[in-house]
């Protein structure tokens, strides 16, 4: 627990002062972006622009190049098809500082059983309003907010032990944004939209010995909807990969296409690319990083990840041209509450040792003890197939057995 403890200490030390470090650099970066070949004169046209700030977590601390990773609940703003493939039901809960008095919050909460995904979740930002009149006086007050539902559904197609499957994932999502009618009125409404994904995984170079795959593509569509009070909602495609050369390293890389499905293509948003790294440290400790561009506005974000007892932080910092160093401007925290795996690793183990069972008796000659073995393997999981294949060797051992004893009778 003490080291955990300290593990906390330094990531809150190493974020405070990476951040002053990196402030040099940004500024020069920033200049670059500035270029006409990195500015969009397009960018920040859509409307409900909560969609594309993450609530934080590992989807925002790998720069949201997270289309192929889905490791935790930040699929639900990443990859909808993430829910079916993850290791366990969670609860999780976001705050976000991001500019100045903005806050957004959020919830999220997901769980699966065997290849089906479900999630469902909530995410609200608030920027408080003053309204002065010409003497300075002050007139009205209120809150511009902006609330997102999310409803989550997938499911992980021909999924066996030797193929990841196919993953499949839809969001439907209901949006609705306030602005107090003595600010501007008639500018409250609300809307509706949905995102489609896609997710497998496989091994490729992989250099290490472990059942997971190694390499994972994405692609998801997200936000489609109608125009709002004759505003285009921000439409993206993306394509994603994540590799993990070693198995401490996962990286990944996000390609972005805006578009609208009623602004003519002179007027969507250029292209834009993301990416990312995670590193485990220890069995409680990661540290990640990204880096992604929209615009002329660069973003670096730096955080880690600590798993407690019963619950795991993950702490970001993200800088870029909005960033004030002096406040606590981009800092979000997670806090996630593991809920079990509904038995998932207990009918692993299970199978495992049901299998072993099956081959040390195999070696024995003990065909019949063998295939019980496998059998009781194939019971609890159907689709491993290394048991299916190994009890149809033992079958046709017993019937060419009997048919070698039945000639040995007639001789």
């Amino acid at each position: 627990m003490k080291k955990r403890f300290f593990s906390t200490l330094f990531l809150l030390f190493t974020l405070t002062m990476v951040s002053a470090d990196l402030a040099d650099f940004y500024s020069s970066l920033s200049s670059l972006s500035s270029l006409p070949f990195f500015s969009d004169k397009n960018t920040g046209l859509t409307v409900f622009p909560t969609l594309l700030v993450p609530m934080g977590g590992l989807y925002e601390g790998m720069g949201t190049a997270y289309t192929a990773v889905s490791k935790d609940s930040g699929f639900i703003e990443s990859n909808p098809a993430g829910s079916s493939i993850l290791d366990y039901t969670e609860l999780t809960l976001n705050h976000n500082n991001w500019i100045a008095d903005t806050n957004i919050e959020g919830v999220v909460y997901t769980t699966r059983f065997n290849n089906l995904g479900i999630g469902i979740g909530g995410k609200f930002l608030y920027v408080p309003f003053i309204e002065y009149n010409r003497w300075g006086e002050e007139e009205a007050s209120g809150y511009y907010s902006e609330t997102i539902a999310t409803m989550n559904l997938s499911y992980n197609f021909f999924s066996s032990y030797y193929f990841y499957g196919i993953s499949l994932g839809t969001n439907i999502k209901a949006a609705y944004r306030h602005i107090p009618e003595p600010i501007a009125p008639d500018q409250s409404v609300a809307t509706v939209m949905a995102d489609f994904g896609i997710i497998s995984s496989f091994n490729l170079f992989k250099f290490y010995a472990a059942r997971e795959r190694n390499f994972s593509f994405g692609a998801v569509v997200k936000n489609l909807g109608p125009t709002v009070l004759g505003e285009s909602l921000p439409a993206i495609a993306t394509g994603g990969i994540s590799y993990s050369p070693i198995r401490p390293i996962l990286i990944s890389f996000d390609y972005n296409y805006p578009f609208s499905l009623s602004l003519p293509a002179d007027q969507w948003e250029s292209w834009n690319i993301a990416a990312g790294i995670n590193a485990v440290i220890t069995d409680f400790f990661s540290i990640h990083a990204g880096f992604s561009h929209r615009g002329s506005n660069p973003k670096i974000t730096i955080g880690s990840g600590l798993l407690l007892e019963k619950i795991n932080l993950n702490i970001n910092y993200t800088l870029d041209m909005t960033t004030q160093l002096t406040a606590v401007d981009k800092f979000s925290i997670e806090a996630t509450i593991p809920m079990g795996d509904n038995g998932r690793k207990v009918d692993s183990r299970k199978v495992d040792e049901y299998y072993i069972a099956g081959l040390e008796s195999y070696a024995n000659g003990d065909l019949n003890k063998a295939i019980e073995f496998w059998e009781a393997a194939i019971e609890i999981d159907s689709t491993f197939q290394p048991a299916v294949e190994n009890l149809i060797v033992a079958k046709t051992a017993i019937i060419l057995q009997k048919n070698m004893e039945a000639l040995n009778v007639v001789e």
